[in-house]
């Protein structure tokens, strides 16, 4: 997990690394993209698999916002926290205890329970 860097929104909070799809890509080549500008790693789309996914609804006035989480099952290189925040690697206890934005909170969960640790809260 990475922590998001103080000056954004949800600064300081844990999160599963990846971003924003753009126009004309897929969400397996987004993530791709995504890790390799975040944590300098190249990931192979043949090792990505689809978790879980969250949303809000927008109800609020902004945006709806929908996140899938996939596993990785390999990739090249070593991770490195290239936009400045920390990255960490956390069982998942650890994760569970972290502090996240709602959208993470629910797909920890759901990674949880896809592994069989849906017991650890």
């Amino acid at each position: 997990m990475h922590r998001r860097p103080f000056d954004k929104h949800h600064g300081g909070l844990w999160e599963f690394p990846g971003g924003k799809v753009e126009e004309g890509e897929s969400r397996p080549a987004a993530l791709v993209r995504e890790m390799q500008e975040e944590l300098g790693i190249e990931v192979d789309q043949g090792a990505l698999v689809e978790v879980a996914s969250a949303a809000t609804d927008g109800g609020d006035g902004s945006p709806a916002i929908v996140i899938y989480l996939y596993t990785v099952g390999r990739w090249i290189g070593q991770p490195a926290a290239l936009e400045g925040q920390a990255i960490g690697w956390f069982d998942f206890a650890e994760i569970a205890a972290l502090e996240k934005p709602p959208l993470d909170v629910e797909l920890s969960a759901a990674l949880f329970a896809a592994n069989g640790a849906d017991r650890i809260k």
